[in-house]
């Protein structure tokens, strides 16, 4: 009996085949011939010849007829959903959410050389020949591993990740691709979808992270789901209390991109109160929060400390729920924790400036360990917010995207700060001279400083065209109702902002003064304005002038509008021309015979 080396040695086993006889319509082979001599003998001699010898040489295979693709789509289950946004996969409709196209079919061989490399190419030095970079350079050691396990990957693949039409085209182009589409895409409500689970007495461990945008805190911190952990802990706080079962949901304030604030002046420690006053201002005093975190995702800033308190606070089998408004940063911070914990490959969520990327609950995972599920859920629809009124090009000039600046005015009563033709803030009384005002918004927006007994023509003539957004005169009816509201502020510094009045979706005034103030802020009926702490005490070192600030926004409209102008008085020089100069009788004449012509 062959031993198991033998039996499993290719070479062997093939030598081993026995013979099959040839037909008898076949015609007599000479006894020269190969295969008239293997034939003489059942077992050749080959069968004594060491296993560790080389094996025979083999004849050279015969051509073989060319690879043929198959060009039919792999099969995709209904149940498919898209690991960028979860989003339902479909490939009937392509102007349906969740469309998708399979990658084109590729032969085994595609990537044979078209033409080999031949001795008598003269273009081509000897050392690339030998396949060699340089000659006399040998190759690095794990170079060739490293290039043999990217090969396996991709043979594999591994790192390639089939997403909807919609992902690809947010990844690759900061845009949807189908704008009619977003209509049809459904409305995710946190508190009916996870509410449940979080308000049951028994299940795994919760823990909810609270996504709060640093540039717009107030308008972007979950109020409703902060309310509702705060109540379902409050009801099962008793019963954990004497030890019975109780699922006590918890919850961690995490503040998203940290590095739009100008970092130098700020203490951590502050910022960490401030945002802990400020969620409890926002859900009530009942919000008991397990931890503040300070985070940005860009640049990794307090990344790994969230993740080893996330893993803590969630223990083995937990549940962890990343709920923030939209284009707050939650797919963007979720893809950090799973670089950071070491996940491999890329991470698969989709991330772009676009508000509503995530469309469905997405399972991460891996990034836990043990049996915890970290999820992450679609952005929250707030309707106080300024960002959920403008379109997607008006969205642009409105995000902060890098460390913001401050722009300083020094006004007095009766003047009046315009933010684009979203906000105005007059100054209405003060028992002072004057006061400091501090804009922290977006450095797109154009602002504008003169006198409130202006305001009128400013809405009729500038809104929409020097003052944007709105982009266009007609979206300012769209937007809504301009309405009033009214704040009192005090302070006892001029060199610090005491106070701030934060517009949702767009930024906040920082005020210093050193005394007392009465200020009306106009904004769109709907958009929710509070009154704060200051977060920023500092200003700027240089003051802004009255009138537009410079931008490309304000140059382009004011050609704009000289060249209406202009077109307005040639055309008017023109008729006066046309009205004033005289006919003769033989002119006349002469014209009206042209026209009987």
């Amino acid at each position: 009996m062959l031993s198991r080396a033998r039996r499993l040695h290719p070479a062997l086993h093939r030598l081993l085949l026995p013979t099959t006889p040839a037909p008898s319509h076949a015609p007599p082979r000479p006894p020269h011939h190969p295969a008239a001599a293997q034939t003489s003998t059942p077992f050749p001699i080959p069968f004594r010849r060491h296993l560790c010898s080389p094996p025979p040489p083999t004849p050279p295979p015969a051509s073989q007829p060319p690879a043929v693709v198959s060009s039919d789509p792999t099969a995709v289950s209904a149940k498919s959903v898209c690991p960028g946004c979860g989003i339902t996969m479909q490939s009937s409709d392509p102007a349906l959410p969740g469309f998708f196209s399979l990658p084109s079919p590729k032969s085994p061989d595609y990537r044979a050389r078209l033409a080999p490399i031949t001795a008598d190419d003269t273009l081509i030095s000897a050392s690339l020949k030998s396949g060699q970079l340089r000659e006399g350079l040998e190759p690095s050691r794990g170079a060739e591993p490293a290039a043999a396990a990217s090969e396996a990957a991709e043979a594999k693949g591994e790192g390639k990740v089939l997403v909807c039409a919609r992902c690809h085209s947010l990844r690759h182009y900061g845009r949807v691709k189908h704008p009619d589409a977003e209509r049809l895409l459904p409305d995710f409500d946190f508190v009916a979808a996870v509410g449940p689970r979080l308000a049951s007495p028994s299940g795994a461990r919760s823990l909810v992270l609270l996504l709060a945008d640093s540039a717009d805190f107030d308008g972007s911190f979950p109020r409703a789901v902060a309310r509702l952990v705060a109540a379902a802990g409050e009801a099962h706080s008793a019963d954990w209390k004497h030890g019975a079962p109780a699922n006590l949901p918890r919850a961690l304030l995490v503040v998203t991109k940290l590095d739009l604030l100008p970092t130098p002046s700020l203490s951590p420690d502050d910022v960490h109160a401030w945002a802990h006053s400020r969620a409890r201002a926002g859900a009530g005093a009942d919000l008991q929060l397990a931890g503040v975190h300070l985070v940005s995702a860009a640049r990794g800033w307090g990344v790994r400390d969230l993740l080893d308190h996330v893993r803590d606070l969630a223990g083995p089998r937990g549940n962890v729920w990343a709920v923030g408004a939209r284009n707050v940063g939650k797919s963007t911070l979720l893809n950090a924790i799973a670089r950071c914990s070491g996940v491999v490959g890329r991470p698969t969520l989709t991330e772009a400036p676009v508000p509503g990327t995530t469309l469905d609950v997405i399972k991460v995972d891996g990034v836990l360990g043990a049996q915890a599920k970290l999820f992450d859920t679609p952005g929250l629809l707030h309707g106080h917010q300024l960002t959920s009124r403008l379109t997607s090009e008006e969205m642009k000039l409105v995000q902060v995207r890098r460390e913001m600046r401050p722009r300083t005015y020094r006004v007095k009563t009766g003047q009046s700060i315009h933010i684009g033709g979203l906000v105005r803030l007059d100054i209405e009384e003060l028992t002072v001279g004057s006061i400091y005002v501090t804009v922290w918004a977006s450095p797109l927006v154009p602002l504008h400083m003169g006198k409130t007994e202006n305001a009128a023509t400013m809405i009729k003539e500038h809104f929409g065209l020097q003052l944007q957004p709105p982009i266009g005169q007609d979206r300012v009816k769209e937007l809504g109702k301009w309405v009033r509201k009214q704040f009192k502020v005090s302070g006892n510094s001029w060199d610090t902002n005491s106070k701030d009045i934060a517009i949702a979706g767009l930024g906040w005034f920082g005020i210093g003064l050193k005394g007392e103030a009465v200020l009306g802020l106009w904004t769109y009926d709907g958009v929710d304005v509070v009154s704060r702490s200051s977060l920023v005490h500092e200003r700027a070192s240089i003051f802004e002038e009255a009138g537009f600030t410079v931008s490309q926004i304000v140059s382009q409209a004011d050609s704009m509008t000289n060249k209406l102008k202009g077109t307005k008085k040639t055309n008017k020089k023109k008729e006066s021309k046309t009205s004033t100069s005289p006919i003769t009788a033989p002119e006349a004449a002469k014209s009206a015979s042209t026209i009987d012509a």
